[in-house]
């Protein structure tokens, strides 16, 4: 088939089959697509972490032949690039759905037309970027006309299997045994080596390194403040006690094959008695016993999604976190658009509240009362807000492109009294919402400012009670200069607009990426930690910057800080101050 009659299958067709690019180490500015930003295609390409072995082949006898050994390499090209958008069944998430319904009637030579040119609506260019081969661009498209193949479930018996109770609570110490102020203790994500990193943050001194599973999404912490969780993509939980004389793990557990959150009960009397994992595969969650991991209750989350009522096969959960006001955990359920409340009162007779949002809910955190849990359902461009003392849908609102809180920031505005922010992956706006329904009624609920930022691509907003400053990451946008720093706000006078601190450069690394992310205050509000995150084989550093004065005022390197990422200052993750 010649190129241009190709060309022009492409633009005709109405199908958008978006695949996602792999995750940090990709060709940077190779392949490329008209209609989606390179910011969107950075974010969307995390691997999954599921094996080929692991999945059974399906063979479907209409469909092209593949042998044992193209179903291997097939599946993994698809599970590193591709269920991130359209999930691991291809019954579609973010990215359209890929089944043999829709695949087998186009055919080999139209599939192969979509993957190695792309498409306006939203499929990357793999062939003529070089990422992909022609062999590889014609197997995967013999590949997705066979029906997808299914990794198996994870349940209780899975889960008891994987668990191992390193020091039961009866031979743990009674009081902290060591000298550390834990308030003000950090847990930093060391993403490519599968560890965490334990950083004093008073004397800015790495305590301990402690191996974890692979890449941890986050770190939480219990009620009391005494054991953190830390959770990898690959659904394994490791809980740490921070009284031992050196901080250890003393329990580890499996909940799936692929996860990204973790919370702990906070509720008045059930204070480190559960703590809660939600997976992407399978889609469910799990309740465990909060001081040993012991599996106890597992929910699935499969079911009708709140726009069009169609059954989804893989719902899965993204952010959790607990109530302040209620025994409940809040969950999302990413695909199906709802918010569960999940009330661990009773686990034999386990009450769950459903609460339809909107599609795609990511992450999220509260308002400054804690009252109102914000989530973002990135794909639908909103922030949907929930009364969790109600157990109600309090309002749906309309945010810039693709809204990436991490967990928001609240402030108070000048004019419009508190507000909740959001930043913006794919545009370079910061959206704030106002949230106090009784002080400033009309301002509730309402975008009441938009603030124009440095650029798209920002993962994490962050401020502080005791701060004025409001601090904007940019860590996915393609110019080096501006994932390279970071913007910041007076809070107190917005319309200045930010100015731009150069942190990478601040760091004094080699060469790298050195992108900037996900700003973190220490316990008393006066610093601000920045990751400096450049490749696995290239040194990367922490940042810290004095909130006051916006100068530099200690950069934190080491060999051991191997791709750090996310930082979690204890007491703030244990008291969400954000």
């Amino acid at each position: 088939m010649q190129r241009h009659k190709l060309e022009k299958l492409v633009f005709a067709a109405g199908v958008s089959l978006l695949v996602a690019l792999p995750t940090f180490g990709w060709a940077q500015g190779k392949v490329v697509h008209p209609s989606t930003q390179e910011e969107e295609l950075r974010y969307q390409g995390a691997a999954v972490p599921i094996k080929p072995e692991d999945a059974k082949d399906v063979e479907t006898p209409k469909a092209p032949k593949l042998t044992t050994e193209e179903f291997t390499r097939a599946k993994q090209i698809y599970f590193e690039r591709c269920a991130g958008c359209h999930g691991v069944l291809r019954k579609g998430a973010t990215g359209k759905p890929l089944t043999p319904d829709i695949t087998l009637p186009k055919g080999t030579e139209y599939l192969k037309v979509f993957i190695a040119y792309g498409t306006p609506a939203g499929m990357p260019n793999w062939q003529t970027s070089g990422e992909l081969s022609e062999a590889q661009v014609d197997l995967m498209a013999r590949f997705l006309q066979h029906e997808p193949p299914q990794p198996p479930e994870f349940g209780l018996k899975e889960m008891k299997a994987s668990w191992k109770l390193h020091v039961p609570p009866e031979k743990r110490p009674t009081k902290k045994m060591n000298n550390l102020n834990l308030e003000n203790l950090f847990s930093v994500t060391l993403r490519d080596a599968g560890q965490i990193a334990l950083i004093d943050g008073d004397s800015k001194k790495i305590v301990s390194i402690i191996d974890t599973g692979y890449a941890v999404h986050i770190s939480r912490m219990s009620a009391s403040g005494r054991y953190l969780f830390v959770i990898g993509r690959d659904a394994r939980i490791d809980m740490v006690d921070l009284w031992m004389e050196k901080p250890t793990v003393v329990s580890t557990i499996k909940v799936g094959l692929e996860a990204r959150s973790v919370e702990t009960s906070k509720f008045k009397g059930y204070e480190d008695k559960y703590a809660v994992a939600g997976t992407y595969w399978p889609p469910q969650f799990v309740i465990m016993k909060g001081d040993t991991l012991e599996p106890l209750k597992i929910v699935a989350t499969r079911g009708m999604t709140v726009d069009t009522q169609e059954y989804h096969p893989e719902p899965r959960v993204a952010a959790i976190v607990a109530s302040h006001h209620k025994p409940e955990f809040v969950v999302n359920v990413k695909e199906t658009g709802k918010v569960l409340m999940a009330d661990y009162s009773d686990l034999d007779n386990l009450k769950v509240t459903e609460i339809a949002t909107a599609r795609f809910l990511h992450d999220g955190g509260w308002e400054s009362s804690q009252r109102y849990v914000m989530m973002a359902a990135n794909q639908s461009d909103k922030v949907v807000v929930v009364d969790t003392v109600r157990s109600k849908l309090e309002a749906i609102v309309n945010v810039g492109k693709i809204p990436h809180p991490g967990r928001g920031a609240n402030f108070r505005h000048p004019k419009f009294g508190p507000v909740w922010a959001t930043s913006h992956l794919g545009d370079e706006t910061i959206s704030l919402i106002g949230t106090d329904p009784k002080g400033h009624k009309q301002y509730a609920w309402k975008v009441v400012e938009t603030l124009k930022g440095q650029g798209g691509g920002s993962l994490f907003i962050k401020t502080h009670p005791k701060s004025k400053n409001l601090w904007v990451d940019t860590t996915l946008n393609p110019e080096a200069p501006i994932s390279q720093s970071i913007a910041v706000y007076d809070v107190n006078n917005l319309e200045k607009g930010f100015q731009v601190l150069p942190i990478a450069e601040w760091a004094g690394l080699g060469e790298g990426a050195k992108r900037v992310v996900q700003p973190e205050y220490n316990k008393a509000g006066d610093e601000v930690w920045f990751s400096v995150w450049s490749a696995k084989n290239q040194q990367s550093a922490i940042v810290v910057v004095d909130d006051k004065t916006r100068k530099l005022k200690a950069v934190i390197k080491d060999p051991a800080l191997i791709t750090p990422t996310g930082k979690f200052n204890v007491y703030n993750t244990q008291k969400d101050v954000y």
